[in-house]
C-alpha cells in the first residue's frame, strides 16, 4: 500500500494505491490524521483509483476520516473508485454520506 498526501487550495488530497485492509488501515489513519492536525483544511479528498481491495478496516478508515474532517467544518470526497470498490462503498452506505466522483475535475469548486 502507498499513500501520497498533497495540499492544494486548503484541500488535503490522499492518493492511495494498493489494498486498504487491517494490515495498513491504522498506519494510514495515523498518517492522514497527523497531516490534518497540521493545518486547517476545508476538504479531504480520497483518490481511490489505485485501490484494488478494501475490507471493513478500510471502510472504518474512511468513516473515521469523514468524522474528523466534518468535525473541523470541512467536507470529504472520494474520487475514481474502481467499480468493485464503488459497489462496496454503496453497499456499506458510505455513498450516502460522502459524495463520489469519477474524476478530480468533477469536484465542486468552492
Amino acid at each position: 500500500m502507498q499513500i501520497q498526501l498533497e495540499v492544494e487550495n486548503d484541500i488535503l488530497m490522499a492518493r492511495i494505491i494498493g489494498e486498504i485492509d487491517l494490515a495498513v488501515a491504522d498506519g494510514m489513519k495515523d498518517l492522514v490524521d497527523e497531516r490534518l492536525k497540521k493545518g486547517k483544511f476545508r476538504g479531504l479528498v480520497l483518490d481511490l483509483g489505485g485501490v484494488s481491495f478494501i475490507d471493513s478496516s478500510g471502510l472504518g478508515f474512511i468513516l473515521g476520516r469523514y468524522n474528523k474532517i466534518t468535525s473541523q467544518g470541512g467536507k470529504m470526497y472520494i474520487v475514481r473508485p474502481r467499480p468493485s470498490i464503488s459497489r462496496i462503498l454503496e453497499m456499506s452506505g458510505i455513498k450516502r454520506l460522502i459524495p463520489i466522483y469519477a474524476s478530480e475535475n468533477e469536484l465542486p469548486k468552492e
